[in-house]
């Protein structure tokens, strides 16, 4: 028998649809939730995708991540970038963004702490240590090139080039740099075998099977390595729960698995 009502079908359709995006439970109200984007520095790539997942599993959302130098991150947030959270590998960014006044400075609070270390590639049998006037130019060997982040830039570059002055070898190998735009673009260069030497995190070497630590940077031949965090100007709610979550035991246990050295009130914990 034909239906005395044609279109029922069609109607029962669409008010199941308009029911489920009215619905305060329905896909569409959880899709309406503003991401939390994150902007972090490019050492931090690996364990801040820990730290989202651990977060996420907590119920907040899936943290959306932008991983650079952090003098990237900074400029592209001073040029209008929307982002919840600054995480900086350095206290000079963060300050730069401040003085903008792009950061909510109550927020602001240092996370971590990190070592300087001279790596080689994992087959490499170079041995050499670190000290005041060491032979690094001479065992780079004619041709090789040392390579670490941009010096005017990046923070581990920065750090590298305290180190080496404050050692007495910069101006032994300042035009032997291999320059690169973030501390995780250095690794790989040393990784691959086309650089034989690298200065970058303890964390970056830890994370890639392929280098190996020759030595470690004396701690007082640098600034401190301090990585803070911030909301920003225009972070959404959310940024104050994900910070928190960061400064809290469960990603602190996940920051010392990878390396770094959390802090508590500047201080190691």
């Amino acid at each position: 028998m034909r239906s005395a009502h044609p279109r029922l079908p069609k109607l029962l359709t669409v008010a199941a649809v308009m029911l489920a995006v009215s619905s305060p439970c329905g896909y569409a109200a959880d899709t309406a939730r503003e991401p939390l984007t994150v902007f972090a520095a490019a050492s931090l790539t690996d364990v801040m995708q820990e730290v989202g997942s651990a977060y996420a599993a907590g119920g907040g959302s899936t943290p959306r991540f932008s991983f650079a130098s952090s003098s990237v991150l900074a400029r592209q947030i001073e040029s209008g970038a929307k982002a919840d959270v600054f995480f900086s590998a350095d206290q000079e960014w963060m300050g730069y963004l401040a003085a903008r006044g792009l950061i909510r400075g109550d927020t602001r609070r240092d996370v971590l702490g990190n070592r300087l270390v001279l790596i080689a590639p994992a087959e490499s049998t170079m041995e050499l240590k670190i000290g005041r006037g060491f032979p690094l130019a001479s065992a780079l060997g004619e041709r090789g090139r040392i390579a670490t982040g941009d010096p005017d830039f990046v923070p581990a570059g920065k750090y590298a080039r305290s180190a080496l002055m404050t050692l007495g070898v910069w101006g032994d190998v300042a035009d032997r740099l291999v320059m690169a735009e973030n501390v995780r673009v250095a690794l790989a260069y040393v990784a691959r075998g086309e650089a034989p030497l690298g200065i970058v995190y303890a964390t970056d070497a830890k994370a890639e099977p392929k280098v190996r630590v020759l030595d470690v940077f004396p701690a007082d031949s640098h600034v401190r390595i301090t990585y803070p965090v911030a909301a920003t100007r225009v972070a959404g709610a959310e940024a104050m729960a994900f910070i928190a979550f960061i400064v809290g035991e469960q990603a602190r246990s996940l920051f010392r698995r990878a390396g770094f050295v959390p802090l508590v009130d500047n201080k190691p914990d």
